[in-house]
């Protein structure tokens, strides 16, 4: 059995997704986009557990690694939604006039590593 269905980690993701929710709730933009590190984050103060089993640090430039907590969600998360989590809504940020992305974790700050590449940052919420 996967580390993800062993680990219940779309159910802690879907919690996570559905406590966030905008001061205006009833705002026509609906629900707001989390990103791969903030739900990365997040996942790592609720349930450090996944984090230690799977062996990944959250992420973000400089860390030397090739793979990472944020990673995972995204990839895990951008598999799985056309067929077994259609009620989460995926989108990018674009990188265009982005200097920079900065998240605070713990006593420190984490840099995403994917501002300034080609790539986009990957977001979710609940549809």
């Amino acid at each position: 059995m996967s580390i993800w269905n062993e680990m219940q980690v779309a159910d802690r993701i879907l919690a996570i997704l559905r406590e966030e929710v905008y001061p205006q709730e009833d705002h026509h933009f609906g629900r707001p986009f989390l990103t791969a590190y903030q739900i990365a984050i997040e996942l790592h103060r609720r349930h450090s557990e996944i984090a230690t089993r799977l062996d990944h640090p959250i992420g973000g430039r400089d860390t030397g690694l090739p793979y990472s907590l944020a990673q995972y969600v995204g990839r895990e998360l951008s598999r799985r939604i056309p067929e077994e989590l259609p009620q989460i809504e995926g989108g990018f940020l674009s990188n265009t006039h982005l200097a920079n992305i900065v998240f605070n974790f713990e006593d420190g700050q984490i840099e995403s590593s994917l501002t300034d590449t080609q790539y986009g940052v990957s977001m979710y919420r609940l549809r």
